[in-house]
């Protein structure tokens, strides 16, 4: 598990601008979904060219918060990047950035159908869940998916971010998603990475100037606020 250390001229900042240090601390669960990005096979399974190896410690935080978010009246969402139909509409990704053979295992790896696009079988996804395939790092850029449409069909203002890798496609969506004007929390303990460098800095830029982070129990906690909110 990545060890969490937020700048602290970050956190400074943000409790001199907001007088306190969770923007987004009372969340009304029915107006909630939790948004699970790209734990599937090909970036948590060992062998697989993009394998993030603590992708697999954050599950069980993942499938906590599921439960959590489903039993308050919340929605769960599985994202996960399907390559169908990308190698001409993203030549310039795969043809620049990646060397002919990484890009052609790439494509390859996640084609709907493939063992890199499955889901990784330790996650805990429910009939009720929604599951929903990308094309790009951010699964709400256009033409990415109908994550979006997804969301406001469903009332939702909230979303919290889990999976990996932290600073590719969840931060991606993430920073998307704020400007849409959802509510954006990532979830600092259901998120993975490489590296605590890059986990780090990614959290810190976005707690900065983007929305919240918080772990799986101050999210919960925030949960237990907003539904309590609701009730009163």
């Amino acid at each position: 598990m990545h060890k969490i250390a937020i700048a602290k001229s970050i956190t400074e900042r943000l409790q001199t601008r907001l007088g306190k240090l969770h923007p987004f601390d009372v969340i009304d669960p029915a107006k909630a979904a939790l948004v699970v990005i790209d734990m599937q096979n090909y970036f948590v399974k060992q062998g697989h060219q993009s394998e993030v190896p603590l992708a697999r410690e954050i599950v069980p935080n993942i499938n906590r918060l599921a439960a959590e978010v489903r039993g308050r009246g919340g929605h769960v969402v599985w994202v996960r990047n399907g390559t169908n139909d990308t190698r001409e509409s993203w030549s310039n990704y795969h043809n620049y950035l990646q060397s002919r053979d990484r890009a052609e295992r790439r494509l390859k790896s996640m084609e709907i159908g493939e063992d890199g696009y499955a889901y990784w079988h330790l996650n805990d996804i429910k009939p009720e869940d929604a599951q929903i395939t990308k094309k790009r790092y951010s699964a709400f850029i256009q033409g990415s998916s109908d994550l979006e449409r997804h969301l406001r069909d469903r009332g939702i203002d909230t979303l919290l971010i889990t999976g990996t890798a932290t600073n590719v496609c969840c931060e991606s969506s993430a920073r998307d998603a704020m400007m849409l004007n959802f509510k954006v929390v990532m979830v600092a303990d259901g998120l993975a990475t490489h590296t605590d460098d890059e986990h780090n800095a990614t959290l810190s830029n976005f707690y900065g100037q983007f929305g919240d982070v918080q772990t799986v129990d101050e999210v919960v906690a925030s949960l237990a606020r907003g539904a309590k909110k609701a009730a009163a």
